[in-house]
């Protein structure tokens, strides 16, 4: 992903998901399997140690769950030495406890990990995945979507959600 010289322009969904940043049907049976495979995959990206991604991600979640309700999660984690963000979209295969505001289970994640030293860059990158997420004919088609290309390209808006 480039580097965001420009702290005016706003961040969006696609700057962050690229297409091959897609995770379609992820077989996880607990939150913790799932921070576990989200810690690996983003690790195998960005050449870190699974483990201590692991470590920041649960870390965050004890401060709250990342559930934002209505199935979705957003496990977050700001990286020392991460030189630019990089986000996973994931449908599970089938939705799982994530101890969400709620108390529904989730199917949809986006992970999000951002470097240590942009604060306010990672709050506008929650900002923008969190709008697009409470659009429900979007979570809708997200959840009908047939493959990881329909996830993203409804997800980053280059796809019309159809209306359910």
């Amino acid at each position: 992903m480039p580097q965001r010289n420009n702290a005016a322009a706003p961040i969006t969904v696609a700057d962050l998901i690229k297409p091959e940043h897609v995770v379609f049907k992820l077989k996880a049976g607990t939150k913790a399997s799932v921070l576990q495979q989200l810690a690996q995959r983003a690790a195998t990206a960005l050449h870190l140690d699974a483990q201590v991604l692991v470590e920041l991600l649960s870390a965050r979640e004890g401060l709250g769950s990342t559930g934002l309700g209505h199935g979705i999660a957003v496990p977050h984690a700001m990286i020392k030495g991460l030189p630019n963000f990089f986000a996973l979209l994931v449908r599970l295969d089938k939705a799982i406890d994530f101890a969400a505001i709620d108390g529904l289970p989730v199917d949809i994640l986006v992970l999000l990990l951002t470097p240590e030293t942009a604060a306010k860059a990672h709050l506008s990158a929650l900002a923008a995945i969190s709008r697009r997420l409470r659009d429900a004919t979007v979570v809708n088609a997200l959840r009908t979507a047939r493959d990881a290309k329909q996830l993203h390209d409804v997800f980053i808006g280059e796809a019309a959600p159809r209306s359910t």
